[in-house]
């Protein structure tokens, strides 16, 4: 029997907040049929810096050992520390001969391209092949490598149920400014007295705790909950909502779309072509007034939270499931392992 070529995952799995985690921990957990998957711990819980180094240095010791026949790096990127942490690991297995691909995650990478192209640059040369999550980072990318070497891919996950609703909606995402917990807050506060029989929960750590208000009627802060919780969450949830200020591609969305969330969401990032054309609905971020209206709207109506629910669920199963997109992931991990991607020295 031919042995799979090995994949392995470099960045953070586990049960562990955050989109770029939980990418890795759906492709662990798929059944590639033409490939094996592992994962190289390379950095722990966030703000957890001496683990991150234990782990950092153990994985370059591990790249340093692995074989160059068989098997591609895939490192997952975000921005800033990654670019040297998990950067440095695959300028490491290239400079060794080992194909690398480089999976872009981060919200703020064109601004952290922009600011640092010698770093950005260095480890985008040294990939076989680039995987963007957005129309703008594939362009900014282009500034380095040839665009025949990148391929925009959004992410995936296996489908949910989410066939019993209830009158909740769900929040999940770290809790921060960044992810308009402010904004929410606010549109929130009016709707709550309208609406008792509707609540709100927010799943995630607490990042702003300056900006919590916990005397909002209805509103229940759960903190930081185990994976499988928060898609319990959703499967009972009505109504799922993220008004962030800066996303690339909120993997909490497509958890929601998975189990028939409706979802309602900002235009930002890689967020409107997902939401677009009633998949759900978008509104400006930091635009208070704005949320409240469209949570109003679908509440007040169910004939439309339910049409809007299905096309986001019919969307998500076309272009963001597992079954949909896995497959064209796995021939680029391939191309890799297999020499018929573009080779890593080419500019």
């Amino acid at each position: 029997m031919t042995r799979r070529p090995e994949i392995v995952h470099v960045g953070r799995a586990g049960d562990i907040p955050g989109g770029m985690t939980q990418v890795i921990n759906a492709y662990v957990r798929w059944p590639f049929r033409r490939t094996r998957v592992s994962v190289l711990e390379s950095r722990g819980d966030p703000g957890d810096h001496l683990t991150a180094l234990r782990l950092w240095v153990g994985a370059l010791w591990r790249v340093s050992r692995l074989p160059r026949r068989d098997l591609a790096l895939v490192v997952h990127l975000s921005e800033r520390g990654s670019f040297i942490r998990e950067g440095s690991l695959a300028r490491l297995a290239a400079a060794r001969g080992i194909p690398v691909i480089a999976h872009l995650h981060g919200s703020e990478f064109v601004e952290f391209a922009t600011a640092h192209p010698r770093l950005v640059g260095g480890v985008l040369r040294a990939s076989t092949k680039v995987i963007t999550l957005s129309e703008e980072t594939s362009s900014v990318c282009e500034r380095f490598i040839d665009a025949s070497r990148i391929e925009l891919v959004p992410n995936a996950i296996p489908a949910g149920s989410g066939e019993d609703k209830a009158s909740t909606i769900v929040f999940g995402g770290v809790v921060s400014e960044r992810k308009g917990i402010d904004v929410l807050q606010e549109a929130w506060r009016p709707i709550a007295a309208a609406h008792p029989d509707w609540s709100l929960t927010i799943a995630g750590p607490i990042r702003d705790h300056h900006l919590v208000d916990r005397d909002i009627p209805g509103v229940t802060f759960m903190g930081s909950v185990p994976h499988a919780k928060l898609m319990g969450l959703l499967e009972s949830a009505a109504i799922a909502v993220l008004p962030s200020r800066d996303e690339a591609m909120p993997m909490f969305l497509l958890e929601a779309m998975a189990r028939r969330c409706c979802c309602v969401s900002t235009t930002v990032g890689g967020i409107p072509p997902l939401l677009s054309d009633g998949s759900g609905m978008l509104v400006p971020p930091g635009d208070a007034d704005a949320l409240r209206r469209a949570l109003e709207e679908l509440m007040d109506d169910d004939a439309a939270r339910g049409r809007i629910a299905e096309a986001g669920h019919r969307r998500f199963m076309s272009g963001y499931s597992a079954e949909a997109i896995y497959p064209r992931v796995e021939q680029i991990w391939l191309d890799a392992v297999n020499g018929t991607a573009a080779p890593s020295s080419q500019p």
